[in-house]
């Protein structure tokens, strides 16, 4: 038996969509698929439903690239309630504990986020999706049930201050992956002696993408209405996902042995890391990476 064609347009190419609040990332993505009638389709990195923003999806061929852009740093405007720890760390969880905030200006605050800047070891929460012994964490603490998890390292590269009034105050965050805001605005809440729970968060930016480009859910369900290929004008090409990679150009032979699956040489290639490949043709080709001889080996390729 020969392979089953998926049912839909065989489109590839990214696009940014604005996920609302309210949704899960998989409803939002799934809707979206159906509105282009696309045969594949993935995101990148969940969004909680209590949070909206920077929501990057892959159609066809770019979904091979999905993997770059879950490992890729984070940016995050969010607002911080004090005095309220909850069980999920957001608003959306029970009210665990309240405390008197005392008189918390800047300058307070400001001295408790220089401890969170830099590396920093960092504890998943029982709400995430990290999986222990096979049961995603999340499924455990709605029974009920807490395990010991170990610290992770992560990096807080920037942690600025924005507007405080009252209780509340706003952070924005750009973070590397793996970090958890929900966790981040809990630890500086109890830095600052009162705890704290995210009340609303918004993703800004993910790896090369900001929020320039994105197209909300309901703009994409007005020009469905008129016609779908044009809802096509949105994606962006593959390679913009690696955009910040160093680009190599094959010729004609070493694309061919490329393509085999075979490491080629390439003068003047970088010395190590991942680059994006094309052909001789100038078409894109996928991401590569330099091996532990000097040749560029293919990693994931697409077809053209």
């Amino acid at each position: 038996m020969g392979r089953r064609r998926a049912k839909g347009r065989n489109i590839s190419g990214v696009l940014l969509l604005d996920k609302p609040l309210g949704l899960t990332s998989n409803a939002a993505l799934q809707e979206v698929k159906r509105l282009y009638g696309a045969a594949k389709a993935g995101h990148t990195g969940s969004l909680d439903p209590l949070a909206d923003g920077l929501l990057p999806l892959c159609f066809g061929e770019a979904t091979k690239m999905s993997a770059f852009l879950l490992d890729a740093d984070k940016r995050y405007h969010v607002h911080v309630q004090l005095g309220v720890r909850t069980a999920t760390g957001d608003a959306e969880g029970e009210v665990l504990e309240r405390r008197e905030v005392g008189k918390l200006g800047p300058e307070q605050i400001e001295a408790v986020l220089d401890e969170f800047r830099g590396e920093i070891q960092q504890l998943p929460p029982m709400y995430s999706a990290v999986k222990h012994q096979g049961r995603r964490l999340y499924e455990l603490a709605r029974e009920g049930v807490e395990v010991e998890r170990k610290p992770r390292t992560i990096q807080i590269y920037e942690l600025r201050l924005g507007e405080v009034s009252g209780d509340t105050f706003e952070l924005d965050i750009h973070c590397s992956k793996g970090t958890y805001v929900r966790t981040l605005a809990e630890d500086i809440g109890e830095r600052l002696g009162c705890g704290a729970h995210v009340a609303a968060l918004r993703r800004t930016a993910v790896g090369p993408y900001g929020e320039e480009a994105m197209v909300t859910l309901e703009h994409l369900r007005e020009v469905a209405e008129s016609s779908r290929e044009k809802l096509d004008e949105f994606l962006l090409p593959i390679e913009t996902m690696l955009g910040h990679w160093p680009e190599i150009r094959l010729s004609a032979d070493t694309e061919h042995y490329l393509r085999q699956g075979q490491p080629v040489m390439v003068p003047k290639a970088p010395p190590h890391g991942w680059v994006r490949l094309y052909g001789a043709n100038g078409g894109f080709l996928g991401a590569g990476e330099i091996d532990d001889g000097g040749l560029v080996a293919p990693r994931r390729l697409v077809r053209t």
